[in-house]
């Protein structure tokens, strides 16, 4: 109980002086800068679209037998995998995409869910042809990925899940809180300080090279889809609960490799399950046969931005394998 009491008052305190912190980051100010549209925001590298409906905007870099495919976390885009893609593609063709509802790909009423997402993950393999698959999915990616290398088994070779969901369960009640946290209206109107402040809290240290992130969903608020936006990631949160996969991991035959910021901040969640990221992620790591488990030092929620150089060894280092 005493060491509980201790990681949820260093999460508090840490959380504290982040605010102090990042409320006097007077240098970034983004309010008065110009509407980006979704289609405009700028990932680094040239996007193509699927002709499917909804359609997937994705990256494609590199060449090869063997592909990766780059699925980002919730309320983030393709662009979030930018200090991963030019090293992975020297040896592979990496594809990274932007899941409908999200980025550059297709938005609307859709029915946005987890196994929704998996089947139009397998869908967009299909239609590019991709064959020797590996799927790479962050967060909420993550998963996805559990989910289709569940029901769409045939489809990947490997599976890598960074920081994943689906590990860690919630009770009912602390489902409904969750569900009950974020919501549409919450998602338009954020002010640049949470956001800041938001994002922040996804790393072990917070630095201003990441202001990207800050800029970009400052701008995207005042985008003409940013409703849609908005409730696609309302509905995400509502389906990762919905559809919970705590209990499926031991049914994965795929071979899995688990990444993980020793400092996750989101992960286990500090409010509802205070503890220690190791303990959640090696439960997974357990309950999938034959799975490998790789801890990255000085990262927190988002290992592969924060942590690229090691996170990008750990993911070529399970594919030599």
């Amino acid at each position: 109980m005493a060491d509980v009491l201790r990681i949820i008052t260093m999460r508090i305190l840490t959380i504290l002086l982040l605010v102090l912190i990042l409320s006097g980051c007077g240098g970034y100010r983004y309010l008065d800068a110009p509407p980006i549209e979704f289609d405009q925001i700028d990932y680094g590298f040239d996007t193509k679209v699927t002709l499917s409906d909804p359609n997937i905007a994705y990256i494609d870099e590199g060449s090869g037998d063997k592909v990766l495919i780059l699925v980002h976390g919730l309320a983030s885009n393709a662009g979030f995998w930018r200090y991963n893609i030019p090293e992975l593609a020297k040896n592979y063709r990496v594809i990274a995409v932007d899941l409908p509802g999200y980025g550059k790909s297709g938005k609307g009423d859709y029915p946005y869910g987890m196994s929704w997402y998996a089947a139009a993950i397998r869908e967009f393999i299909v239609e590019l042809g991709l064959e020797d698959v590996t799927y790479i999915g962050h967060s909420m990616g993550g998963q996805i990925g559990i989910i289709l290398a569940l029901e769409h088994p045939d489809i990947i070779n490997r599976l890598i899940l960074a920081s994943p969901a689906g590990i860690e369960s919630f009770d009912r009640g602390q489902g409904d809180w969750l569900s009950s946290v974020i919501t549409m209206k919450g998602v338009k109107t954020t002010t640049e300080e949470a956001i800041r402040r938001n994002l922040s809290i996804n790393f072990y240290r917070w630095n201003t090279k990441w202001e990207w992130m800050v800029e970009e969903r400052v701008r995207m608020a005042k985008a003409e889809e940013m409703a849609e936006f908005a409730y696609t990631v309302d509905r995400s949160v509502d389906a990762m609960l919905a559809e919970p996969t705590t209990s499926r991991l031991k049914n994965i035959k795929t071979p899995t490799l688990i990444i993980y910021g020793k400092y996750d901040g989101l992960i286990p969640n500090p409010y509802l399950n205070p503890g220690h990221p190791s303990d959640v992620f090696r439960k997974g790591h357990d309950a999938i046969a034959g799975s490998e488990l790789v801890e990255i030092n000085r990262a927190g929620h988002m290992v592969q931005i924060e942590q690229p150089v090691d996170f990008n060894r750990a993911v070529l280092d399970f594919l030599k394998k």
